[in-house]
Formats: C-alpha cells, structure tokens, sequence
C-alpha cells in the first residue's frame, strides 16, 4: 500500500499527524477534506494533552538535539 492509501484507511490520530506534517502546502481544511475529517475534530486533536510518555518523548528529544 502507498502512504496516502495508509492514511485514508488509518483511524484514530494518524490522519491528525498527515494533516498537521502537510497543513502548509495543502491547508488544512483541504486536506480534512480528502481525508473525510472534520476540521473541528481536528482542532480538538491539537488541543488535546499529549501522554506522558509522548512528553519525555519530546523532552528527550530536544535534550538529543
């Protein structure tokens, strides 16, 4: 399967994270569309805590860098 067969078959946050790597070249209300996401569900998924372990995920990340 390529990528985008991926994600138009994905669930859960998958679609979020394509949407928010590709939001510049594309905008986000187009690819929402494409993907069949509501663009408010994907303004609720940006304001949602990430886990934990999602943070000391990040935090070890700049700490690498």
């Amino acid at each position: 399967r390529t990528m985008v067969e991926r994600v138009l078959r994905a669930r859960g946050p998958m679609k979020s994270v394509f949407i928010w790597a590709h939001r510049e070249k594309f905008g986000i209300r187009a690819i929402c569309n494409v993907l069949r996401v509501h663009f408010s569900r994907f303004y609720a998924w940006l304001q949602e805590q990430l886990s934990h372990r999602a943070q000391e995920d990040a935090l070890l990340t700049r700490l690498i860098r």
